[in-house]
């Protein structure tokens, strides 16, 4: 839940001068237009890509959540767009959880943890976890915080914001589980450590607005993004730093974009897809679900 909003700097080139997009369009079946560089089949040409890869990393966002019935923060039925005593982003803020912490976690069990426990993999999170599975994709970095990926069965997994799932106990550092913290008896001071004689608060394993993104996870992703040489971005517009920041280390062969909305990456795409991303990745590699 970082707080940082800007988009990642894909607007100038190397020479510091300013890109103008370079790709072509396709119209799909339905007479809607895609962005893509080349001809002949996108699904054909991602396919290949990631068939002839043994390093392709996945940077994934919202977008793919939302397919699991998770809302978008920024969406128009999401948190932002919801009235509160205070702005979401005050409410999921470490200020906040340390001076109104009853009402923070109202809040984080009531709009965050119920919905994301209840959601279950997507075709996406199948997919990937397949493909990594065959040696393909060498790992998924995630600006989500629901932890749908591991449950798809992905094992490499860089959570650049962290995970509902993982909540420890701040006196003691007990482990509970997102399904554990909801067990835990409610009420004021909820959730505290059960634990004979510690009674600490518990915290769960998120950044919060205000907090540094985990500079471990950080050096891994960026490793990861750096060694590849097929980047898929899928499901984010790139409006978030740092996180959308780590696009630039990318100096692979290609990139490919899945998202609904442009991103200031589009330039450098070699496919671009304007669709939703369970949509492309099953029926790029419907094998795989088989």
């Amino acid at each position: 839940m970082d707080s940082n909003t800007g988009t990642a700097n894909c607007r100038y080139n190397d020479n510091g001068e300013e890109n103008t997009a370079h790709t072509a369009t396709d119209t799909t079946a339905d007479g809607t237009i895609d962005m893509v560089t080349g001809g002949g089949d996108r699904y054909q040409q991602l396919r290949q890509m990631v068939r002839a890869s043994r390093s392709v990393v996945f940077f994934g966002g919202a977008g793919v959540s939302t397919e699991s019935g998770i809302p978008d923060f920024r969406s128009s039925d999401g948190l932002y767009s919801l009235i509160y005593p205070h702005p979401p982003e005050v409410m999921l803020g470490h200020s906040f959880y340390q001076t109104h912490r009853d009402e923070f976690f109202a809040f984080y069990r009531d709009k965050v943890l119920d919905g994301i426990l209840a959601a279950q993999p997507n075709a996406a999170h199948r997919v990937l976890a397949a493909l990594e599975a065959a040696g393909h994709v060498c790992a998924v970095v995630t600006q989500n915080i629901d932890g749908l990926h591991q449950t798809a069965g992905s094992r490499v997994v860089y959570e650049l914001h962290g995970s509902v799932k993982r909540n420890y106990c701040e006196a003691c550092e007990a482990f509970y589980s997102g399904a554990e913290l909801l067990a835990l008896p409610q009420g004021p001071g909820w959730p505290r450590c059960a634990r004979p004689s510690c009674g600490g608060a518990i915290k769960p394993d998120v950044v919060l607005y205000e907090e540094a993104l985990d500079t471990g996870v950080m050096q891994a992703a960026a490793t990861a993004i750096a060694a590849a040489d097929v980047l898929i971005v899928g499901g984010t517009s790139l409006v978030v730093n740092p996180a959308a920041s780590l696009i630039q280390l990318f100096k692979g062969k290609d990139l490919v974009i899945i998202n609904k909305s442009p991103t200031v990456c589009d330039y450098r795409a070699s496919l671009r897809f304007d669709e939703p991303i369970g949509r492309v990745l099953a029926a790029t590699f419907a094998d795989v679900l088989d």
